[in-house]
């Protein structure tokens, strides 16, 4: 996607979530993490590249001792709908046998991806895994993972922003948009 084709995007997009919403999801999913995990030392997981912006956002809020740690998976590539093969590109690094696993990503969507990180977490030794998303969507269908910390419900839509992205553009908006059907799949 070039510049005009981003900017006319974002320009016929409809706002689904302010950046004031975003940034008080932000510190509600923090608060819950803190009250949860607080004592346990945890490992934060990010799912690269999507929650980059929420785990930079949410790991100052967090003032507990934790281990920081990435992974990068995919389903989608450079697509807007998911195959159903994953491709493991990388990590995580540390050593997870017998820790606490916090898994923060940007959307729950079908639950395909994140289903499957979590598995493999656990064939890793974690202890105990558990999930945190910025996003839910609303699909109206069952899910085979529910996250434990969710910021926000999202419409069935395509939506971008906030770590989300559009062919590959808009991750870096502050609040959460969809785009118009006919835009999605360009």
């Amino acid at each position: 996607m070039n510049r005009e084709e981003a900017l006319a995007l974002l320009k016929d997009a409809e706002l689904i979530h302010s950046e004031a919403v975003v940034q008080h999801a932000v510190r509600r999913v923090a608060a819950a993490i803190k009250a949860e995990l607080g004592d346990d030392n945890p490992v934060v997981l990010c799912v690269m590249s999507g929650a980059a912006l929420f785990v930079g956002q949410l790991l100052p809020l967090l003032d507990f001792p934790l281990d920081f740690d990435y992974l990068h998976v995919s389903r989608y590539g450079d697509n807007t709908s998911g195959h159903n093969k994953l491709t493991w590109r990388s990590g995580p690094w540390i050593n997870l046998k017998d820790r606490v696993v916090l898994v923060v990503d940007d959307i729950l969507d079908e639950g395909v991806t994140l289903s499957a990180i979590c598995k493999r977490i656990r064939q890793m030794g974690a202890k105990r895994v558990l999930t945190a998303v910025f996003a839910d969507k609303e699909t109206g269908r069952v899910k085979p993972v529910q996250a434990d910390f969710v910021g926000l419900a999202l419409p069935d839509r395509f939506v971008f922003g906030f770590g989300m992205d559009i062919c590959g553009a808009w991750r870096n908006l502050p609040a959460i948009y969809a785009a118009k059907t006919s835009e999605v799949g360009t």
